[in-house]
């Protein structure tokens, strides 16, 4: 069967999004076409609302709707260590960990230099303008191959300029199984390990 080029063109412009495949864009698809079209219009308009109010902050580049985002206006937060991120969703992450009252930098990506990313197209020159009276940079960068370069050449970044770099820990997941875990995971947890 075929379907009508609109459907079509709905389903394609959702597979589009991250971590949608094809099924699920055509699964939200047919659910779009069901709903009121109250719902489809509250939808496309916060879409809309939300393209045309949100910006980066222009200190630490997480998504805000002021100029300087609440994080870097927050007097109360230890401004003396940033925690740099790859995107503002990782930013939000660490947030609701509760466990760090820092402030930011999100770098907007990680270095690939096979998908033409490198050092100019990230946020790091923003990053080392922000270095003065800083204590200490906490590296959160992900454990792909890109998250590992994009740290290991901050580390060197940072250490030829005298500044104090930490990388998050690594290990398992609470609740996690150790025979279920990978042994990349496990021997990062085992390297990793802490006195209690």
């Amino acid at each position: 069967m075929k379907y009508p080029g609109s459907l079509i063109n709905l389903i394609r412009e959702l597979g589009k999004l991250p971590g949608i495949g094809p099924k699920s864009a055509q699964r939200l698809a047919f659910y779009l076409f069901n709903q009121p079209e109250e719902e489809i219009k509250s939808l496309a308009h916060a879409l809309l609302d939300a393209q045309a109010s949100l910006m980066q902050c222009s200190l630490c580049f997480n998504i805000t709707d002021e100029p300087v985002c609440t994080i870097c206006n927050d007097v109360s937060r230890e401004s003396r260590i940033i925690c740099v991120v790859e995107h503002a969703s990782d930013l939000l992450a660490i947030e609701r960990s509760g466990e760090f009252n820092g402030l930011y930098h999100v770098l907007t990506g990680s270095l690939s230099p096979m998908n033409g990313v490198g050092p100019d197209q990230l946020t790091i020159k923003p990053l080392l303008g922000r270095l003065e009276g800083i204590d200490e940079v906490i590296l959160a960068t992900a454990t792909t191959v890109e998250g590992e370069a994009t740290a290991m050449y901050l580390a060197r970044l940072l250490s030829d300029l005298g500044v104090k770099t930490s990388r998050i820990a690594y290990g398992l997941p609470v609740g996690g199984d150790l025979e279920y875990a990978d042994e990349v995971t496990l021997g990062r947890a085992i390297a990793n390990r802490r006195v209690i």
